[in-house]
């Protein structure tokens, strides 16, 4: 990031303080406050964060009103139609696309990752057979640290890069593992002839007295999903981590703290409401009144999967996914799925109605994202946890950058304190009755 001529000059309290202007790569130009506590003794108020950048990065990059979102620079559907998860890995980890031989080498240290501790299988027979599988991700991957300790060295490139390629590696494993806990079967082991996505789906559906083989078009279908999830700047989760990292904590206890941001419905529980959201509605024809009722400030009926913090345009994840929605039913055989009909109908009526247009409300990843993993055989409990597992190489990379930064600090926001002014302790004998 250069440092942009240009000075924003603010005054307070008839005091003139000029600011550095500075400008990245692409996008909006920033104005550096750093120093204006310093010289002004005030700061700002930015609830949410929403007007504050809180870290210079090189990851990802989102247009919201254009509706683009690039990882390392290139287009998410450039990499969603033409790449595969482990590349889109190597790409934000390292910054590069690989090269054939740098792709065989991550294929193969991630690959021969894949496998967890036996002993760790003990922990999930802890939990409740109903316990969430989220609950059971959080424990398990804050556990890791207890586990491989020998790339717990965030001072050491060698063990971060370990530590990061065992998370990207496990995580489908440990996910899976929670997913066979939550129905009751058996685990099964990663098998290293496989793709990510089918080995993935082959723990999640796979039973010791059957044998089972991956659908190429279900895995693709998979493996794509995981693209669209992989990073997406510095939103709730990523900040987390970022957080969380910035004490110097372990990088398995970073990415634990993620997943439980990540758990909370206005973030990847969103996907679930969506999905929930159409099963309510149920049919197309009751789609007019479902509007209706958005519409009605009285109702407190929320138009789910529509809608984005950031994007003010169609976000250009949910164009894929419609399309591997698609993709997927076809493949199964699944030609009248009344929520994909609902669904349908339901972008229909809000892409034409003025109200949702005067205010943005475009349909976003979650909107078609709930439909194929239904269709796949998940239940709506695993979903945030596929979220997860995905995101994990994006926090990881994010948590890479931070480390790596120089300038890093601990992160320590500040508040607009509207509490009591000072006072006195009072004893108990003489506050009254």
């Amino acid at each position: 990031m250069a440092d942009d001529p240009k000075k924003a000059v603010l005054t307070l309290a008839g005091k003139a303080v000029d600011m550095p202007v500075k400008s990245g790569t692409i996008g909006p130009d920033v104005v550096d406050i750093t120093k204006l506590y310093a010289q002004t003794g005030a700061f700002t108020f930015d609830p949410g964060f929403t007007s504050t950048a809180s870290c210079e990065s090189k990851i990802t990059y989102i247009d919201g009103d254009e509706g683009v979102l690039l990882y390392r620079g290139y287009p998410i559907e450039q990499l969603a139609e033409h790449g595969d998860f482990l590349e889109t890995c190597y790409l934000l980890y390292y910054g590069e696309l690989p090269t054939p031989s740098q792709r065989k080498d991550f294929e193969k240290n991630i690959t021969y990752h894949t496998m967890v501790h036996e002993q760790m299988t003990r922990f999930y027979q802890g939990f409740r057979r109903d316990a969430h599988p989220m609950a059971v991700m959080v424990a398990v991957v804050g556990a890791m640290s207890a586990f491989y300790h020998d790339s717990t060295d965030i001072n050491d490139p060698r063990q971060r890069e370990i530590a990061s390629h065992r998370m990207i590696a496990k995580l489908p494993t440990i996910a899976a593992m929670a997913f066979k806990y939550h129905i009751g079967q058996p685990f099964i082991y990663p098998q290293n002839s496989l793709s990510y996505a089918a080995n993935f789906l082959r723990m999640c559906f796979a039973v010791p007295c059957e044998e089972y083989v991956a659908n190429p078009i279900l895995a693709r279908a998979m493996d794509r999903i995981f693209i669209l999830h992989a990073d997406h700047e510095q939103n709730a989760s990523t900040s987390t981590v970022r957080l969380a990292g910035s004490s110097g904590a372990n990088p398995f206890a970073c990415i634990a703290a993620g997943i439980a941001c990540l758990w909370g419905p206005a973030h990847g529980g969103a996907n679930e409401a969506a999905l929930q959201m159409l099963t309510d509605i149920g049919d197309p024809s009751k789609v007019p009144d479902f509007i209706a009722k958005v519409k009605d400030k009285t109702s407190h009926i929320r138009l789910m999967g529509f809608g984005h913090r950031v994007y003010k345009n169609y976000d250009p994840r949910a164009k894929i996914m419609q399309k591997t929605a698609h993709e997927v039913l076809a493949e199964l055989g699944i030609k009248d799925d009344p929520l994909l009909e609902v669904a349908r109908e339901l972008e229909k009526a809000a892409l034409s109605d003025q109200y949702f247009i005067e205010r943005k409300l475009y349909p976003n990843v979650d909107f078609y994202s709930g439909i194929i993993l239904r269709a796949l055989g998940f239940p709506t409990s695993m979903f945030t946890v596929l979220f997860a597992l995905a995101r994990t190489v994006g926090w990881i990379s994010q948590w890479k950058e931070m480390i790596e930064d120089p300038g890093q600090k601990i992160g320590r926001p500040r508040q607009l304190y509207t509490g009591a002014p000072r006072r006195d302790y009072v004893p108990v004998t003489q506050r009254g009755k």
